[in-house]
């Protein structure tokens, strides 16, 4: 697509789990990583309320592998508990995703100018991301870097298909949907050669509401527009 990005992350270790896992306890990274969590680590790279990003397909380079580790859960009751948590080992991934305009963002609609934050993003892809970039969650640190996407062998390329199971596909957020119901997305993916094809939020049959939450509002003046970040490329300031 003329608004794509192609990309590959690493790391030493990624914990991509079910958001339900996340409130404590023992947790356990899917083989996999998940739609969510390729779509934050985008959003790390280039973001803008004007724009919401589509992970189009994904990659797996490196072998599965897990290793777990004891970890000390922050204790919310007190105590000093242990806690095993089971992390992918040395991940290696190509993503390849495209943006497409906020249409629910009426607020934004001087800054969708699809060139420029196109030409902006490509340039975080070099920079190795506008923010830092986490695998999962915060102890797995990622480092992005362009690459051409189905570049190199991957250890899964002639693997055939490889069913994964029902995984979380992510969070239908209001301020992309219109509405005013949080809700979190299921999917049963299927690995193909290495290649995980997302389905589009859209096409989720799985959904389930978790609450009522009120989009946040942006104008000119709570949100730096593409316009003067563009300038600031051209001019070697970005």
């Amino acid at each position: 697509m003329r608004n794509e990005i192609q990309f590959q992350v690493t790391g030493r270790m990624a914990l991509f789990t079910d958001p339900i896992t996340k409130v404590g306890g023992e947790k356990a990274s899917y083989s996999v990583p998940t739609y969510q969590a390729m779509k934050g680590i985008v959003e790390s790279i280039y973001w803008k309320p004007t724009i919401f990003w589509v992970i189009d397909e994904l990659r797996v380079m490196e072998e599965i592998c897990t290793q777990s580790r004891g970890m000390r859960p922050i204790g919310y009751g007190g105590g000093n508990d242990l806690a095993i948590y089971k992390y992918l080992n040395h991940v290696r991934y190509q993503v390849k995703a495209h943006f497409e305009f906020n249409l629910y963002r009426k607020d934004l609609v001087q800054d969708r100018n699809e060139n420029k934050h196109h030409n902006i993003a490509k340039r975080m892809v070099e920079r190795g991301g506008r923010r830092d970039i986490f695998l999962g969650t915060r102890e797995c640190q990622g480092y992005v870097e362009p690459v051409e996407y189905g570049s190199g062998s991957g250890f899964y390329d002639h693997s055939g298909k490889i069913p994964l199971g029902t995984m979380f596909h992510g969070f239908n957020y209001t301020d992309e949907t219109g509405g005013n119901m949080l809700q979190v997305r299921l999917w049963q993916p299927m690995m193909e050669n290495g290649i995980i094809r997302f389905i589009c939020p859209e096409a989720c049959t799985m959904i389930k509401d978790i609450r009522k939450v009120t989009s946040k509002q942006f104008d000119k003046n709570s949100v730096n527009l593409v316009d003067a970040e563009y300038q600031d490329l051209e001019g070697g300031r970005l």
